[in-house]
């Protein structure tokens, strides 16, 4: 992992975090049949899904949170149930996003989260607090099986995590597992996106100043290599780090964070504008 730098960063991050903190505030989904708009987190085992929400929550409280649980420890998933999380402003009414965690992919055959049962997520079919079953996938008889999802239970946006550093590692039956979900979105027209995280283990200038994320030919490197295999834009891939030993929030973080959630949220709402505008057309 090198720490080689561009002398001017490839992606510019802004000076301030105000106006996409008070976009945050402020957002409101314009389609009328959704009170709020859903994010849908997916990507292998430990690769910071959950740490991600606990990110957000910490950015948009200006204090480290822990809402999602997360294990430092565990070898396999351990996100086991579906859970939708809420942040809740200040004024204490709650932000017009969720985040969804689900459990995480895996290899071997019969274990991470059953490929129907993400799939089944994405068309909003799984309801709250479903226990996944790497061996089973969720049947139309089971008491968390939504037959009626409306558009607020259905995902608006589907965002893949993975840590920068692990690219290059990522098996073949994973990358394959990832694409197979973006294919399945993107037949129901869902906006995908992904984010990189660990971006201060993966490079060592990284570690020292957060503010040279964007300077790093290392990570450029694995923004490059993610976009091929998943065959994402490269205007669809963000750099964060999650806070995960932090015990108080940076500037610097926290413009990462929510330079990726302003995008997801941008692109969530590009999805529920069109359907508006497509169940307005004669």
């Amino acid at each position: 992992m090198g720490g080689a730098f561009f002398s001017q960063p490839w992606r510019t991050v802004p000076n301030t975090n105000q106006e996409n903190l008070d976009f945050m505030e402020n957002y409101k989904p314009h389609n009328y049949e959704a009170t709020h708009l859903r994010i849908l987190l997916h990507g292998p085992v430990g690769a910071g899904k959950s740490s991600f929400i606990n990110s957000v929550d910490s950015v948009l409280k200006g204090r480290i949170t822990s809402q999602a649980p997360t294990d430092a420890t565990s070898g396999g998933s351990f996100t086991m149930r579906y859970k939708t999380y809420k942040i809740r402003q200040d004024s204490g009414g709650t932000y017009s996003f969720v985040l969804n965690d689900l459990m995480g992919l895996e290899e071997r055959a019969n274990t991470g989260v059953h490929m129907e049962d993400l799939k089944l997520a994405l068309s909003g079919h799984v309801r709250e607090g479903y226990q996944f079953n790497p061996k089973v996938r969720m049947q139309t008889g089971d008491q968390f099986y939504n037959p009626s999802p409306t558009l607020n239970d259905r995902v608006h946006v589907l965002v893949s995590v993975i840590p920068a550093a692990s690219i290059s590692l990522l098996s073949q039956e994973v990358a394959k597992k990832m694409r197979d979900v973006r294919l399945a979105a993107s037949e129901m027209g869902i906006p995908q996106m992904a984010i990189l995280t660990k971006v201060d283990e993966a490079c060592p200038q990284v570690q020292k100043d957060i503010n040279n994320v964007y300077k790093s030919k290392y990570l450029k490197e694995q923004v490059d290599k993610y976009s091929e295999i998943l065959g994402l834009p490269l205007n669809c891939i963000f750099l964060v780090k999650n806070y995960e030993t932090d015990i108080s929030t940076n500037e610097g973080i926290d413009a990462l964070i929510l330079c990726a959630l302003r995008q997801m949220i941008s692109f969530g709402e590009d999805y529920l504008n069109n359907l508006l505008i497509a169940d307005d057309m004669p």
